[in-house]
């Protein structure tokens, strides 16, 4: 009992002598919310861009930056932003002042060598790209095969192989990158250096799966259609039961006018891949040819009911009915196709 007293006393005491003004100061400075601005939520942010919600993020950014400014990872997604927008020169500038800011920032550099590459600066976006050795958590797209077409479109061909076979794991200098590297460059229509790869890679490897149709696919765009049958039938006596190469052969068949082996080739193609339109498109090409238009309409009616946002199978079928008196459902399956065309999103190029 005594010490309780004792104890009180003293607390009230030092109440006694604690100067009024000290006490109300630090009531106040325990109520009292914070003059510094809250930190804003990257994350979230990152959220509304990944969204689509662009410009939403960009003002937020905005605001918080007027708030306190330089805040680290603020620029990176601002550059993200713009980039969602399609402004790629704004873009471009924020994604640099975030590079000056970290150096390290491995996911803004990638970003700065994306947005250069669509900008048709590859040379410049070259550098940024080469200095990325692992995809940053957020990555959507590959920084290996983004540098392979800026090598690509600066005719940095050994070194755009060497990137694709490290975007597949691929030794650099072996069969499989030869063939690989050969497809992009027939993609992109270097044709002289795509046929190089390709008869390499056959050179490294000459059982390897698709290297023959790759020489196919080639000559049929150099319009050597009996040079494309040869390597189709090749590839096809390596890889009997892959299905694809019965659409190709069926093709190159078609175009030198041996309908009954396109016949067979692309009837062996539907066997093998049933959920595939292309042999049934083939098929009513072929069907059209012989003057059998009710075989083509039938062949191409399954492909329509398959993929019905085909124009070329639309415009294949109204031939069918226009040849079989149906002129109302030929009208319409020509106006689809025209529709379909004409709505088609333009083809994407790499710049050059």
């Amino acid at each position: 009992m005594y010490l309780s007293k004792l104890l009180f006393s003293i607390l009230s005491v030092m109440c006694l002598i604690a100067p009024p003004c000290a006490l109300a100061q630090q009531a106040t400075s325990s109520q009292a919310p914070s003059s510094q601005p809250s930190s804003i939520d990257l994350a979230a942010v990152k959220k509304l861009i990944d969204r689509g919600q662009a410009k939403e993020a960009l003002h937020q950014l905005d605001v918080a930056e007027a708030q306190q400014p330089t805040i680290p990872g603020v620029e990176r997604l601002r550059g993200m932003a713009l980039y969602a927008e399609g402004d790629f020169t704004e873009a471009d500038h924020a994604l640099a002042k975030a590079l000056e800011q970290n150096s390290k920032d491995v996911e803004a550099a990638e970003y700065r060598g994306l947005t250069l590459f669509r900008m048709a600066r590859p040379a410049d976006a070259i550098p940024i790209l080469e200095g990325i050795h692992e995809w940053a958590p957020g990555t959507k797209v590959d920084p290996s095969y983004v540098l392979a077409l800026c090598y690509l479109d600066t005719r940095r061909y050994d070194d755009a192989r060497h990137a694709f076979a490290r975007q597949f794991g691929f030794e650099p200098d072996s069969a499989a990158a030869y063939l690989l590297a050969g497809r992009m460059l027939l993609r992109h229509e270097f044709l002289p250096v795509a046929e190089e790869y390709a008869k390499k890679a056959v050179e490294l490897d000459p059982r390897l799966p698709l290297s023959r149709q790759l020489l196919g696919e080639i000559a049929l765009a150099r319009q050597d259609v009996d040079q494309a049958v040869a390597e189709f039938e090749k590839e096809r006596d390596l890889n009997p039961l892959y299905g694809g190469i019965y659409d190709r052969l069926g093709d190159a068949y078609t175009r030198a006018g041996q309908y009954q082996k396109a016949l067979q080739a692309l009837q062996q193609a539907v066997l093998l891949e049933p959920n595939s339109t292309g042999p049934y498109i083939l098929l009513g090409k072929v069907m059209l040819k012989q003057q059998d238009p009710v075989s083509a309409g039938m062949y191409l009616e399954r492909a329509e009911h398959m993929d019905p946002n085909n124009y070329m199978t639309h415009s294949l079928l109204g031939q069918a009915y226009r040849a079989l008196g149906r002129t109302a459902e030929a009208s319409r399956e020509a106006e689809t196709a025209e529709k379909l065309q004409s709505a088609a999103p333009p083809k994407l190029e790499t710049p050059r």
